[in-house]
């Protein structure tokens, strides 16, 4: 039995996650910044519940002292929580930039930073970095997001080796899911006057937990989830170019991230909305 963390445990890839762990009898501990959200989540899959903002370091600290008083040691740590804006990158707010970078790259540095000397002392642990596709090739509206993904590939890339050379005992691996039906489009602020739709082919959620939960027991480098993100992610290397041509085609990139429904100001960039569910609004397409 495992004692699991995952950020972001409240919905979405989180919620789905931490039913498989929690259905297979492991100790799963899920973090958002909902504390309803969180109870709700809790009494229906049996895991339990931490407050925690993953952009602010003493929540993470706090969320890490948490489970080793609760349960003794944590066996995997999954960095999931992140947040988007969809927006031309001239017309977002420096403090949206801010925060964005905040959720979805230094929560993941924070959570890292957190567990490590646990992991180094028990001399064994795996550390799972939930990216996206689009840290292999960002995309305009989304470019705030894509960087902050990038950066957690190259976050992890760096770790990784740091790890091997130290002959820790530890893992860490890189899940790259394709878009996935969650309430990230439901939730994620919108600048584009309607509300966001996926890029491309839509994945199930529970086609990432299965992935996840894959790469606690057998550790990989990276686990691309969906073929339409590893497509992208292979044009990406063998010609920049070419993508760039296909994207722009006909506004293709623009048109994809447009639903007819108009925006309404909804967003949990800065407040949890007490969100729950683990699908979206989007049927795999």
């Amino acid at each position: 039995m495992k004692v699991v963390i995952i950020t972001g445990g409240s919905s979405g890839i989180g919620h789905a996650t931490a039913a498989k762990f929690a259905q297979r009898g492991d100790t799963v501990v899920i973090a958002g910044r909902s504390g309803e959200a969180l109870e709700k989540v809790a009494a229906e899959i049996n895991a339990h519940p931490v407050v925690c903002d993953v952009a602010k370091w003493d929540d993470v600290h706090r969320l890490f002292d948490s489970t080793i008083s609760a349960f003794g040691r944590i066996d995997v740590w999954i960095n999931n929580a992140s947040v988007a804006e969809w927006s031309p990158i001239e017309t977002m707010s420096v403090a949206d930039i801010d925060r964005i970078i905040a959720v979805d790259l230094l929560g993941t540095i924070y959570g890292v930073k957190a567990v490590l000397r646990h992991f180094r002392e028990r001399r064994s642990g795996v550390i799972i970095n939930v990216a996206s596709a689009l840290a292999d090739r960002a995309v305009p509206l989304l470019g705030i997001y894509s960087t902050a993904k990038a950066g957690v590939k190259a976050f992890t890339d760096a770790l990784r080796l740091e790890l091997k050379a130290a002959t820790s005992g530890s893992d860490v691996v890189c899940v790259l899911p394709s878009s996935v039906n969650t309430p990230f489009y439901r939730w994620g602020r919108s600048q584009i006057g309607v509300r966001p739709h996926p890029i491309s082919v839509i994945y199930p959620p529970a086609r990432v937990a299965k992935a996840i939960l894959r790469a606690a027991d057998r550790p990989r480098r990276e686990v691309y989830v969906g073929s339409a993100g590893k497509l992208l992610s292979l044009g990406q290397r063998v010609s920049p170019r070419i993508i760039d041509w296909y994207l722009l085609k006909r506004g293709y990139i623009f048109r994809q991230q447009l639903t007819a429904t108009p925006d309404a100001g909804e967003s949990n960039l800065y407040a949890s909305p007490g969100e729950t569910s683990i699908e979206g609004d989007f049927s795999r397409s």
